[in-house]
């Protein structure tokens, strides 16, 4: 049972619309483009889970500090006998092992992903045991890509590759056993102990100002839009997309960039710059928003 969902990570839906709309560099990109792989094994991992029975209490995503040490945990299965803590790796193509250290096909080192789980696994048995749940864990690095191939690997090495997925988790379901109240009372406690704002996440310094406006293309991302009739169009592909959906779909990323920013038809318009029309704005809003406040305060919020 699934008690706290994968969600994904914020900086993944927030990066597309940054590189749209500002110049990043090759690093940043490349930062980019991990985050949103190691997203997608995540998420393909949870997919998988999701048929597990209520004898099992599924946590994805878990950032926990212990000490004043940060630690993060990709996924966690708390079952009546053990937890089993897991490292979710989406790595493609052909590694080999040498000397203890993890190599690209090209001979290019990579982190040992054995070292972030045995951190882990020290750092969380550290927190159970602080909170006084003695309960057994077992971690093992997960690797969901299969067309990932890892040559001289020991026998030991606790991972299960793509191969094994399958049997693995039928394994976990023939082997759950009725949970106790200790079990949903460490799931409630890690829920509680979750920490919401990751400092890890690493995004580029970006200002309202200093971004490109416009209606960006629901399929090729381009900024090269523009309104014909009640339709956005792209000069860059030819997707078209109803004015109103576009809108929205425009709103949500501003207030993706921007939390604590209000939403105004001034704000908005000049957003969307693509539409002239204030009233066209003003329209959109009112259908799908509700107006809070008076004069100068006044803005609209999600019904």
């Amino acid at each position: 049972m699934v008690i706290k969902p994968f969600q994904g990570n914020s900086i993944a839906n927030i990066f597309p619309i940054l590189i749209t709309r500002m110049e990043v560099d090759k690093d940043v990109m490349y930062y980019y483009v991990s985050v949103e792989k190691g997203e997608a094994g995540e998420r393909r991992f949870s997919e998988l889970l999701k048929g597990l029975s209520e004898n099992c209490l599924v946590l994805h995503d878990i950032l926990l500090e212990h000490n004043n040490t940060l630690f993060q945990i990709d996924t966690l299965i708390i079952t009546q006998r053990v937890i089993y803590l897991f490292e979710v790796k989406n790595f493609q193509g052909d590694y080999h092992l040498e000397s203890g250290n993890w190599y690209t096909k090209s001979g290019k080192e990579v982190q040992n992903p054995l070292l972030q789980l045995k951190r882990c696994e020290s750092l969380f048995r550290q927190y159970l045991q602080k909170y006084g749940f003695n309960l057994p864990v077992k971690g093992a690095i997960i690797f969901v890509n299969s067309e990932f191939t890892l040559y001289q690997a020991p026998v030991e090495l606790p991972a299960i590759f793509p191969t094994q997925l399958n049997h693995f988790i039928n394994q976990v379901k023939s082997n759950s056993a009725k949970l106790e109240k200790i079990h949903y009372n460490l799931a409630e406690k890690l829920i509680n102990s979750h920490i919401n704002e990751n400092p890890f996440d690493n995004l580029p310094d970006y200002k309202y100002d200093h971004l490109k406006k416009g209606i960006d293309c629901d399929s090729c991302k381009s900024l090269k839009t523009f309104l014909k009739e009640r339709t956005v169009v792209c000069g860059s592909c030819g997707h078209k997309e109803i004015v109103d959906s576009a809108v929205i779909r425009n709103i949500k990323q501003f207030k993706l960039l921007f939390p604590n920013e209000k939403v105004t038809v001034s704000i908005i318009h000049d957003w969307c710059s693509v539409i002239q029309s204030k009233k066209t704005i003003r329209r959109i809003i009112q259908n799908h928003y509700t107006l809070q406040g008076y004069g100068r305060s006044a803005h609209y919020v999600e019904r």
